[in-house]
């Protein structure tokens, strides 16, 4: 990964993390927020390029980030304390699971984003920031990036303009 785009992808999940209260509870959250911030900035005024600069795949549970970048970008995050993760043990559909939390130490460098990428940012807090990560995946399920990717398969970014996105509404 590019050093300028893994510097864009901390930072972006620093800001999602600060404008959502300092934290994001779950990894399923966490990948559907990125994967939101990156499909509208590569559809949004055609501009066909993205903020963090990663790859998405078509996994059971939604689009996912590319593990190797996400992890590599998560570790160098809590090695410089920026961010904590934390685990909760939670109950999913009866079962005991723990719940990764990822938690903002630090704010984000948003002189890194232009003005267009800002946007995109707020419109992602505002319109998803508040769901759940099982209601973002219901969300992307019924999107075309990923019903018309192959299970496991790298998803297009080109999908993104199938999605009937209004970036004019508030």
């Amino acid at each position: 990964m590019v050093m300028d785009s893994m510097d864009k992808y901390e930072n972006v999940i620093l800001y999602l993390c600060s404008e959502l209260g300092g934290r994001i509870c779950g990894k399923k959250k966490l990948f559907k927020l990125l994967y939101y911030v990156d499909f509208d900035m590569f559809e949004y005024k055609e501009s066909m390029s993205t903020i963090t600069g990663t790859n998405y795949y078509a996994w059971k549970m939604g689009p996912v980030p590319e593990k190797d970048e996400f992890n590599e970008v998560i570790e160098k995050l809590v090695r410089d304390g920026k961010i904590k993760v934390d685990k909760e043990n939670i109950n999913s559909y009866d079962i005991p699971t723990t719940m990764q939390i990822f938690c903002a130490n630090s704010e984000p460098n948003k002189d890194l984003f232009s003005e267009d990428e800002i946007f995109i940012l707020e419109r992602v807090v505002s319109h998803y920031g508040k769901l759940k990560g099982g209601e973002l995946e219901s969300l992307t399920h019924r999107e075309a990036p990923w019903i018309c990717t192959e299970q496991s398969g790298p998803i297009p970014f080109e999908l993104a303009f199938y999605r009937g996105t209004d970036f004019n509404e508030s």
